[in-house]
């Protein structure tokens, strides 16, 4: 079954402190989006790559990519309001039947075994999320007061998130709305069940400073 990758890079860096938006900051002599697009055409140069960008960076990402000489084929799709409205726009470019992915322009260290079980779990089942487990201790707070939460019971979601094309349309296919955080809350709430796959710690979202760091220490 064909593959695509939909790329969602709409992200300001407000967290990260600077004007630049994060995920063309540059890492190891080239922006983070750079290399979240290298791992994805190492892991299948024939899966389609769609890349969701504000209307108002193209013209800065069509110049990085002629200076430092970016030749992987993809299409520039115009973001949204929100995420939410980015990926949808992504999915209306979608060719027919497929399995697509959906991951963050700013994690640029996702292992391609991570990526290739996440593509066959979702061909077989139809949806599959990679997940790390918790190794420090978790506590809910509520009100003003907190309990300890099981952290055997707990782990944090990665991207790419993987679904059958159809399953995507039909979760994007609702109204926005703020509650559901990440694609696989959308699937689900729209009635089909998630598959989990182990992802990989190093796929890191950069999102502040320190996470900059640590990617350039993961660079060398």
């Amino acid at each position: 079954m064909k593959r695509s990758v939909i790329i969602v890079a709409g992200g300001k860096g407000a967290r990260m402190g600077g004007d630049l938006p994060k995920q063309f900051l540059p890492l190891n002599g080239k922006p983070v989006l750079m290399h979240t697009l290298d791992v994805f055409y190492r892991w299948d140069s024939s899966a389609g790559i769609l890349l969701v960008i504000p209307e108002e960076h193209e013209s800065y990402w069509s110049m990085l990519c002629r200076e430092i000489g970016c030749k992987i084929p993809h299409r520039i799709i115009y973001g949204g309001e929100t995420r939410f409205h980015s990926v949808q726009n992504a999915i209306r470019e979608l060719d027919g039947d497929c399995i697509a992915a959906v991951h963050d322009g700013v994690r640029p260290f996702v292992g391609c075994d991570v990526i290739s079980a996440c593509f066959a779990i979702a061909e077989e089942y139809g949806a599959a999320i990679p997940v790390v487990a918790m190794t420090e201790s978790v506590r809910m707070i509520d009100g003003g007061q907190s309990r300890p939460l099981d952290r055997n019971r707990i782990c944090t979601v990665q991207t790419p998130q993987v679904f059958r094309a159809e399953l995507l349309r039909q979760a994007y296919g609702r109204s926005y709305d703020a509650q559901f955080t990440d694609d696989a809350s959308l699937v689900e709430a729209a009635g089909y069940a998630v598959r989990l796959v182990d992802g990989n710690r190093e796929n890191i979202k950069i999102t502040t400073p320190m996470d900059l760091r640590y990617a350039e220490i993961m660079m060398t």
